[in-house]
Formats: structure tokens, C-alpha cells, sequence
């Protein structure tokens, strides 16, 4: 090689170690960053056999109590369809217990926005997965990026959790008083099917009424809700009555052998008034019948008696008189018409003529005469009776 030759193989290496070193150096200060591959390990592989996410998936996230042993690349189902697969698992924050959960969805799945999220099994010992419920009443879309809340997320029963149910009933559970139990019912239900049937019909019938009624017992329960509130706001009222009532209470007190004794009065005229009642209940009952009459015809007379009533009270002045006083005397015609039969008295001496008898008493017998009347004289000489 010749002399350029070397100078520009030189020159090159000179600018590469510069250039190196210069790199080197800005990747120290951090200036800027290489992407660097990295492998999390065997769960960063995909599952063969998932679901197609197709071409635009979309992620969302679900927040659960307890995700037992849910690993990344696990399926997330919708009717038990494979629909997507989890992405990643961690704790929603440093003091919780709960964790969320990552998943990618196919962009062709719709979801309604109130869709819960659930941690099943596949089978007794198959792999976990999540499965997202839908709500048949489901309003609005789940898009990307949107979470499911605790209250929405749940899981299944574990098969461990199944067994340590049934080893703690086989072992502590008390099984084996099942007989003593069975033993005792049957001594006490024992020829006494009847009455025990009768109870539990009165006790259905009881539960029957009560939930029949369980509106008029709501409204009594705020009725009495509404009564406690009223009395905490007048507390203060409430101690003012109950300490004003000591005295009179203490009065009762002092004066209980009285009260005592007309109690035992009371029970004692109660006995006496029954006695009596029962004795004269014949005779009242006698005298109800004896009335009964009257009072029907009392009952008839209607509006006379009440009319009857008032001119009794303005005899002999009724209402019709006092019309024709006209100051200090009073003016009246009266038409009599004599019964048949009637005998009529001759007016006397020196009395004025009498008027012309009514026709209906000249069409009568003529009747005997009577001797005049003698009239009162009035001597006027020494003194004599009159």
C-alpha cells in the first residue's frame, strides 16, 4: 500500500474511534436512547390456538379483588368466544389489595359500557380466563381504553375452596350429630304431626298477612320514625313535662290508699249494679213494652204535637188573639154553632134582644122552656142582702 493509501486508512480509523467514543459518550449522559430487545420470559409468548385480534384491537381494563392464578396471554371470552387475551397484571396502587387487569380486545367485538367482567375456569382443573358479562339492558359502548369498576368484576368458586367446605363439615362440621339432631326432632315431632301441621299452616298464614300488610307496616315504621324525630327536637319540652310530672306523680303516691279504696268502692258498686239490673230486668223490660204504644203515637202525631205545644204555652192568648187586641180592648167574632140536641138558655130580663138562632139550631125540636132566672135585686132600703 502506498503512502496515501496509508494516510486515508489511518484518517478513517481515527474518525471511527472518535465517532465511537462520541457515541459512547452521549449514550452515558443519556442523550438519547438505542431501543434494546428484551425477553420477560415464557409468558411473553403467545399462546397457540388464541384469538384473532384482528387488524385494529382496541384495550381496556378491569379492576378485581382477587385474580387467583389469571397469567398474561390468558383468553378473554364473551359467550364463551375467545374474543381477545390479557396483556398484563399489576396492582392498582401500592395500598391496595386488588389488581387490574390488562386486556386486548378484537375491534370487531361491541360491548355496552356497563359490561361486567368475571374470572372463570374452563374446567375441574383447566386454565383460567376472563369472561365479560354484557347486561341485557346495556346502554352505550365500551371503547378503547375505558375500565370496568370493582363493583362489576367478580370470580368464581374455586374447586380448593369447594373441598376445604366439605373436609371442615366431614371433619369438624358436626356430621356426626346429625343423628342426635334427627334422633331429638323425631322424639319431638313424634305423634304430634297434627298440631306441628296446624303451626306451620298458622305460621303461612302469619308470613301470608304480614307481607300481604307490608305497606301498612312500612307507613307505621316511618309513622314512627317521623314520632322520633319530632320527639329529639323537642327533647327539651319532653324533660320539662316529665319533670313538672314528678310532683304529681309523688301526690299519687301519697294518696294511693285512697285511690286504692275507691277502686275496691267502684268494683263493689260494679256489683251491686249488675244485681240490680239483673233483677229489674224483667219488670224495665215490661215497662219498655207498656210505653211502646205512646211513644208510637207520639211518633205519629208528627208536626201536631210540636204545634200543639206552642199554643199550650200562649193559652188563652194565642198568637191568632193578640192580632185583633187593638190597645185596651179586644175585638172578636165568634160563630157558634150548637150542637144537636143543645138546649139553649133564654136571654135575661132587660138584656138586650138576643139574635136570631143560627138555622141549624131552629131546624132542631123545639125544646122545653125553661123558667126564667131570677135576677140578683138590688135593694136600696136599711141595709138588706143582696
Amino acid at each position: 500500500m502506498t503512502g496515501p493509501g496509508r494516510r486515508r486508512a489511518a484518517t478513517g480509523a481515527g474518525l471511527g474511534c472518535a465517532l465511537a467514543v462520541v457515541v459512547a459518550f452521549c449514550l452515558t449522559l443519556g442523550v438519547f436512547t438505542v431501543p434494546t430487545p428484551s425477553f420477560g420470559g415464557i409468558e411473553d409468548l403467545p399462546l397457540p390456538g388464541g384469538a384473532d385480534l384482528g387488524p385494529h384491537p382496541y384495550t381496556i381494563t378491569a379492576d378485581m379483588k382477587d385474580v387467583l392464578s389469571l397469567v398474561p396471554q390468558s383468553a378473554v371470552k364473551v359467550n364463551d368466544v375467545a374474543v381477545g387475551r390479557v396483556t398484563d397484571i399489576r396492582l392498582v396502587g401500592s395500598d391496595s389489595w386488588s389488581a387490574r387487569v390488562t386486556m386486548r380486545l378484537n375491534g370487531d367485538v361491541r360491548l355496552p359500557a356497563d359490561t361486567g367482567a368475571r374470572l372463570e375456569q374452563s374446567s375441574l382443573l383447566g386454565e383460567k380466563y376472563v369472561q365479560l358479562v354484557a347486561p341485557k339492558d346495556g346502554t352505550g359502548s365500551l371503547g378503547a381504553g375505558d375500565r370496568i369498576p370493582l363493583s362489576r368484576t367478580g370470580r368464581n368458586t374455586e374447586v380448593e375452596e369447594v373441598f376445604g367446605a366439605l373436609s371442615l363439615l366431614l371433619n369438624g362440621g358436626g356430621v356426626s350429630q346429625l343423628k342426635t339432631i334427627t334422633t331429638e326432632l323425631n322424639s319431638a315431632i313424634g305423634g304430634r304431626e297434627t298440631q306441628v301441621r296446624s303451626t306451620l299452616h298458622r305460621v303461612d298464614t302469619l308470613v301470608t298477612d304480614l307481607d300481604d300488610h307490608r305497606g301498612d307496616i312500612t307507613a307505621a315504621l316511618d309513622g314512627v320514625n317521623r314520632l322520633s324525630a319530632t320527639l329529639a327536637h323537642r327533647k327539651e319540652d319532653v324533660g320539662t313535662v316529665l319533670t313538672d310530672l314528678s310532683p304529681g306523680l309523688k301526690t299519687l303516691e301519697k294518696q294511693r290508699g285512697s285511690l286504692m279504696t275507691m277502686l275496691r268502692s267502684l268494683d263493689r258498686l260494679q256489683g251491686v249494679a249488675v244485681e240490680t239490673i239483673d233483677r229489674g230486668k224483667a219488670d224495665m223490660v215490661a215497662d219498655l213494652k207498656a210505653i211502646a204504644p205512646t211513644l208510637k203515637t207520639l211518633a205519629d202525631s208528627g208536626k201536631d204535637l210540636p204545634d200543639s205545644l206552642q199554643v199550650l204555652l200562649t193559652y188563652p192568648f194565642t198568637d191568632e188573639v193578640l192580632r185583633g187586641v187593638k190597645g185596651d180592648y179586644l175585638n172578636a167574632y165568634l160563630d157558634l154553632t150548637a150542637e144537636p140536641g143543645t138546649t139553649l138558655i133564654p136571654p135575661l130580663a132587660g138584656a138586650s134582644p138576643s139574635p136570631s138562632p143560627s138555622p141549624s139550631a131552629t131546624a132542631q125540636k123545639p125544646a122545653k122552656k125553661s123558667p126564667a132566672l131570677p135576677l140578683p135585686s138590688s135593694g136600696a132600703s136599711g141595709g138588706g142582702s143582696r
